[in-house]
């Protein structure tokens, strides 16, 4: 028996494309916000596969990986459906921020309530209308505020299905991640949906490798459900990361990356200097264990206890070593 699709009272038919706009609020100015959701449904039966953007309003790679993919018609599936959401925070996406005017980040307001914040009323719709209508999804992000994120995909290595989704996925790196409370990941985990999120480049900022990446992930993930028949082939190999910590600033100054974003290193390497602004000090950073770059601060300008670099750990050495990422998804 096929199954319904149904989203805002519109049913979209096996074979069908439908543009959907989702009014959520209105300006002081009285203009509309409306989210756009594109659903392309195969004419076989198949998985139903969310691909959103977005979520945080300035971390366009992820717009652009889904609108690409809609421009293009790669989110045609042969078989089951894809629901494309490139703009989930429009407010953020139009004012260059990862948050609504409220000040909340949606991906902090899951499951959401529709009497609450705009961000939980945001959550509420997306909770409530488009998670149970899924199997799987992936969620595109960047780094967050001038720092670079290497294209990764993080999953919960606890759960062997969410595990070969992001092996399917093939991203250059994949990241070991728990649930972080009130987001979508994780609401979508206590319905039983399987939700992979992608992080690649810095928000405000096109990467043009990242989007890429992203786009024939998706590609891969979709072979891999038995959606379409062709994938790309992965020009990049695919590094498992169980561990990962931040390496902080012990001084404030400026800091000087000597290593890049994607790049291997080794213990007690030489990662860059902290100089004082008024030339009294140069401090080096050296890496505490070995491992990947999997994310790169690049404002120059630190202060003691900053996050200056995230790490992929492969073998450490005497340190805690912890998913401390506090300024990531």
């Amino acid at each position: 028996m096929t199954r319904e699709l149904i989203i805002n009272g519109y049913e979209i038919k096996p074979g069908e494309k439908r543009r959907i706009l989702i009014n959520i609020a209105k300006l002081p100015s009285h203009s509309s916000i409306n989210i756009s959701i594109n659903v392309s449904r195969g004419k076989e039966d198949g998985p139903t596969l969310l691909l959103m953007g977005g979520l945080h309003g300035d971390e366009i790679n992820g717009v652009e990986i889904v609108r690409r993919m809609i421009e293009t018609d790669l989110h045609a599936p042969l078989r089951g459906s894809v629901i494309c959401i490139p703009i989930l925070n429009i407010y953020g996406f139009i004012h260059f921020s990862r948050y609504l005017p409220d000040g909340k980040d949606v991906n902090r307001s899951f499951p959401g309530n529709k009497n609450g914040s705009l961000a939980s009323r945001l959550a509420h719709y997306v909770t409530h209308n488009i998670i149970p209508q899924i199997d799987y999804g992936v969620d595109f992000h960047t780094g967050g505020g001038e720092r670079t994120n290497f294209p990764q995909v993080r999953c919960v290595f606890a759960d062997p299905e969410n595990e070969k989704l992001a092996e399917a996925f093939h991203a250059p790196f994949t990241l070991n991640s728990p649930y972080r409370a009130h987001s979508l990941r994780q609401t979508a985990g206590k319905l039983g949906k399987k939700i992979l999120v992608y992080e690649g480049g810095e928000s405000v900022r096109f990467d043009e490798f990242a989007i890429v990446q992203g786009i024939e992930g998706a590609r891969r993930l979709m072979k891999h459900l038995d959606m379409i028949d062709d994938a790309p082939h992965p020009l990049v190999k695919n590094t498992i990361i169980r561990n990962s910590s931040w390496v902080r600033a012990k001084v404030s100054g400026m800091f000087t990356s000597s290593v890049e974003s994607g790049q291997q290193v080794k213990r007690n390497q030489l990662l860059g200097y902290i100089t004082d602004t008024f030339g009294d000090y140069k401090k080096p950073v050296k890496s505490p264990a070995a491992g990947y770059v999997i994310g790169l601060n690049n404002n120059p300008l630190v202060h003691q206890g900053d996050a200056i670099m995230h790490l992929g750990v492969t073998k450490s050495g005497p340190m805690n070593i912890h998913g401390d990422d506090t300024v990531g998804t």
